[in-house]
């Protein structure tokens, strides 16, 4: 889909979250690829921490997050999987006030393109708390890469068309 030119970019701040028991900053490669691809799409990186696979530990984060109003959207890299210690998804849907769907089924699509049938493993989620984006993928470079490239990357410019999350932003939280 086009981009229209006639709008003006938006930059939208956006926070990178890893989660991980082991990952450091210096070893943080999937979130380092997050933060490169939005700086360089020209959105601000607003906060980026990493906190380990502990459901208080990510709630905390996220729910600081969620409260502030200079975050617009929160990206978070891990936790998505099958194991025991693979919690981001429920949590996520525990803060969730809408879940956007469409967004785990297009990024399996996407993935699917790449590594077959491995993609049933991933619980890739997007939703909606407090007017705030969310989004968790997985921990691979490639998930991170395949996430923005061909979902976040458009979704969140605003001159995307035919739609796109950033123009939906100020009717976030209409009752």
């Amino acid at each position: 889909m086009p981009l229209d030119n006639s709008i003006e970019f938006l930059p939208l701040n956006i926070a990178i979250l890893t989660v991980s028991d082991t990952r450091t900053v210096e070893n943080d490669t999937s979130g380092q690829i997050l933060v490169d691809r939005l700086t360089k799409a020209g959105h601000n990186l607003a906060a980026r921490a990493i906190v380990r696979d502990e459901k208080e530990e990510l709630s905390a984060q996220l729910s600081t997050w969620i409260r502030d109003e200079a975050i617009q959207v929160i990206i978070s890299t891990g936790g998505t999987g099958l194991t025991g210690r693979d919690i981001t998804p429920e949590v996520f849907h525990s803060l969730y006030d809408k879940e956007i769907e469409g967004f785990g089924e297009m990024f399996r699509l996407t993935s699917y393109k790449v590594i077959g049938t491995s993609t049933v493993q991933s619980r890739a989620t997007g939703g909606v708390a407090n007017g705030t984006y969310m989004f968790a993928l997985p921990g691979s470079n490639g998930a991170c890469k395949d996430g923005w490239d061909n979902i976040l990357g458009e979704q969140l410019d605003i001159r995307f068309r035919p739609c796109n999350f950033a123009e939906m932003m100020p009717r976030l939280l209409e009752q």
